[in-house]
């Protein structure tokens, strides 16, 4: 493919009246070091509208984080809006704790219209904090109180939230993990089917089946040390862990598994959840039925909202069992009920599917040109470019080293061309697209123009850095 050169965003008037640079300063002096993406986007954001962010001086920006995923409508859709204006004006209480509500009501018969009948039909549902590290948290309670035991069965990759429980079945340590004391401890960490960075060697086909197989034979195994478990919790495509799907078949093997066993299998729909994968759930491409499904992010509608969703005959809990202040947060079941409807009515898990398809072939086209772009996947609109060094050596699967470095060259070579996109994965090595499913075609292409342009620039230096530490000539390493 032709690498086009899209030259920087013009700014627009800004008109806001906000100094960015001492909005920018101020944050930094006050806020916790441990803040993430205002590290990496520098911008002050003051109007948004669909895909397009604007931030204080003047500049556009088209977004694919779209809130790690939480916009699937985008910035301030009318569907939205309308339902947040609705609420308002007819005076409804905001904040009634775990109180019924109209709103609630028909928040919930929006949800469970769009679960998989098999799993709806028998379900219950527990509101939770406004954030899906604390529905991690109850599922895992939940199942544990059921079951009587305690022992957890997590995947290497995995992300689940930041809490105690939900960051123990987490697969990121590091300065993440390791200062929480016993995080982890009763956590059996059983190897996720990446195909490109195989944790057997092999790839494809072959490492999924490996995969299963390694989980049943521990499992069965009575000197295995494996504490008896409350549950298995999996993302059928890990977000955070750089956008790896599960193939359908393996993910078909984990509910043989679990169920042959009694082990409740709680599904982790947080990200991939209202169309993100090019089917309303991501457990609709497999077929399975999870014993627990883990929502948040979109089902708000934008506004904080989680849940967990589960077969009723895990509904063990006493009144009380697992509570939170803003569990009843009207305005989110309002925008939540409304974004569900437009997502069915529209049709738009399907246009997620088709525009990510385009848009993942024409990535994997650029990857036959680049040799920095190791691996292109995703499921629907949620995608993956893995940045690699095209000067390493291959692994057993032919897989060449990541690049933290480049990939961080390209989100900040992104941004300057108006493109906002995050990176995940291991080392931090895979540019995330994540926009909102109502993404136009003009737009989906600027996004790619954009990327490729970034990606181009940032190998190229890459490439020429790498030649000079080499002691190669000037030109004469590999370059986009």
């Amino acid at each position: 493919m032709t690498v086009s050169t899209t030259p920087p965003v013009p700014a627009a008037p800004a008109g806001t009246g906000a100094d960015a640079g001492a909005v920018l300063r101020r944050q930094r002096e006050r806020e916790s070091s441990a803040r993430t993406y205002a590290r990496s986007f520098p911008i002050v954001p003051v109007r948004a509208h669909g895909m397009t962010v604007e931030g204080a001086d003047g500049r556009r920006y088209l977004d694919c984080l779209a809130g790690a995923g939480t916009l699937a409508l985008g910035h301030n859709h009318p569907v939205v809006t309308e339902a947040v204006r609705r609420t308002v004006d007819g005076g409804a209480p905001l904040h009634v704790l775990d109180l019924a509500t109209p709103q609630k009501d028909e928040f919930t018969d929006a949800l469970f219209a769009s679960l998989p009948p098999a799993f709806a039909d028998r379900a219950r549902i527990h509101f939770c904090g406004p954030a899906g590290t604390d529905a991690v948290e109850a599922a895992l309670k939940l199942m544990r109180t059921a079951t009587g035991r305690h022992g957890l069965l997590a995947f290497t990759g995995a992300y689940h939230g930041m809490t105690a429980g939900a960051l123990a079945v987490s697969g990121r340590a590091g300065a993440v993990r390791s200062p929480v004391p016993g995080a982890g401890a009763g956590v059996t960490r059983l190897p996720y089917p990446y195909s490109y960075r195989c944790p057997f060697g092999v790839g494809g086909e072959r490492g999924a089946a490996l995969s299963a197989a390694y989980a049943e034979r521990l499992l069965d195994d009575p000197d295995g040390g494996v504490e008896p478990p409350a549950a298995m919790v999996v993302e059928a495509v890990q977000g955070e862990g750089g956008v790896v799907p599960a193939p359908d078949g393996w993910l078909r093997e984990m509910r043989r598994i679990t169920a042959e066993r009694g082990i409740p299998l709680v599904v982790d729909e947080v990200q991939t959840g209202v169309g993100r994968t090019g089917a309303f759930w991501a457990v609709e491409h497999s077929g399975i039925v999870p014993d627990a499904m883990v929502v948040s992010k979109a089902v708000g509608g934008s506004l904080p909202l989680a849940a967990v969703v589960y077969r009723e005959e895990y509904d063990v809990w006493p009144p009380g069992a697992h509570t939170g202040t803003f569990r009843g947060n009207t305005l989110a079941m309002a925008a939540g009920a409304a974004t569900l409807r437009f997502v069915a009515r529209e049709g738009l898990a399907r246009r997620a599917a088709e525009v990510g398809a385009r848009m993942t072939a024409r990535l994997e086209a650029l990857a036959a040109e680049v040799p920095a772009v190791g691996d292109v996947r995703g499921r629907g609109l949620m995608i993956g470019v893995e940045l690699v060094d095209p000067a390493g050596e291959p692994d057993a699967c032919g897989a060449l080293p990541a690049a933290p470095h480049t990939a961080a060259r390209v989100r900040a070579a992104c941004l300057e061309r108006g493109l906002i996109v995050e990176l995940g994965g291991r080392h931090g090595a895979t540019v995330r697209l994540l926009p909102p499913l109502v993404i136009t075609d003009a737009e989906a292409g600027a996004v790619l123009d954009r990327l490729a342009d970034a990606v181009a620039e940032a190998a190229g230096r890459g490439d020429r850095a790498a030649g000079a530490r080499s002691g190669a000539r000037p030109g004469s390493g590999r370059s986009a």
